[in-house]
């Protein structure tokens, strides 16, 4: 049994022993996750900002291809709007799934679903 003069030292050791675990499981996974969400609104940020500008350029490009005529400008948009609608479409269609329906939605793998 512990001596009456150790408490304290038994009190700092699991104070230093509940800090180092605190830090370890949840301010480094912390950084972790931060650094992920950083990197992945970057990412975002640029690809949204390139689908602008492509955008953009192409409709540009099909209303300098078609004649000049309010009608013809209408059209322009109107085949760009359904392209661009039908590009996104194929993009989620074959979107790779990251698997999170799996763990947790399929019941012959032990998930609650």
């Amino acid at each position: 049994m512990a001596d009456i003069t150790d408490i304290p030292d038994l009190i700092r050791e699991f104070y230093d022993l509940a800090k180092s675990y605190l830090l370890q499981e949840t301010v480094e996974p912390a950084k972790k996750l931060g650094h992920f969400g950083g990197y992945s609104l970057g990412a975002a940020a640029i690809w949204a900002a390139a689908v602008v500008l492509l955008s953009v350029a192409g409709l540009r490009a099909l209303y300098d291809v078609l004649p000049d005529s309010p009608y013809w400008e209408a059209l322009a948009y109107l085949t760009f709007a359904v392209l661009l609608i039908g590009f996104m479409a194929i993009l989620i269609k074959f979107a790779p799934d990251r698997g999170v329906h799996d763990v947790y939605g399929n019941p012959t793998e032990g998930g609650e679903g």
